[in-house]
């Protein structure tokens, strides 16, 4: 998936100095990336994929929590 670099968003839960990621919604999925590297690596998720993932950090199932 190639994602143009301009509709990338921070949360608004983010402070100025956290670690953050930035996320884009386009028409072939969703795009996350490091916030203070935004020419890196960029992960590439379907909808379902991502949907699923913000499901399951809601619920308190995702690893790390």
């Amino acid at each position: 998936m190639t994602l143009p670099q301009r509709d990338w968003f921070k949360s608004s839960r983010s402070s100025d100095n956290a670690n953050c990621v930035e996320v884009r919604f386009g028409d072939s999925g969703v795009g996350v990336r490091d916030s203070k590297d935004r020419g890196g690596p960029t992960l590439a998720f379907t909808g379902g994929a991502w949907a699923g993932f913000t499901r399951a950090i809601r619920s308190g199932a995702a690893p790390g929590r």
